[in-house]
């Protein structure tokens, strides 16, 4: 279908789970990488959002994040499931949100 694509939206924490912030590298590995993949990406950085959750425990935990996305005609979900794995290593989560929308352009 013409204009049909998927929006494909990941959640990076701005710090380790112990509160250090992590640098401008990691960031820009991850822009450079999806830029490469993709043709271009659209960055959320000026008002980081925060995720909220109960751990097992029951206690509040919570992220600040932002949010890389890119637009893409296929969805792979093999390349993707490798990609979440290896931004989870980068930001030393258990658990990195990659999440996509079937979209059409209008």
């Amino acid at each position: 279908m013409e204009g049909s694509r998927y929006l494909i939206e990941m959640l990076l924490p701005l710090t380790a789970n112990d509160g250090t912030p992590f640098g401008e590298g990691v960031f820009a590995a991850t822009r450079a990488e999806l830029t490469e993949r993709f043709g271009g990406l659209t960055a959320h950085l000026r008002a980081p959002a925060r995720g909220l959750w109960k751990t097992d425990a029951g206690e509040l935990s919570r992220d600040d994040v932002v949010i890389f996305e890119v637009m893409s005609e296929t969805l792979d979900r093999v390349w993707w499931e490798k990609y979440r794995a290896r931004l989870e290593a980068r930001f030393q989560q258990d658990v990195v949100v990659v999440r996509a929308t079937a979209m059409t352009m209008l």
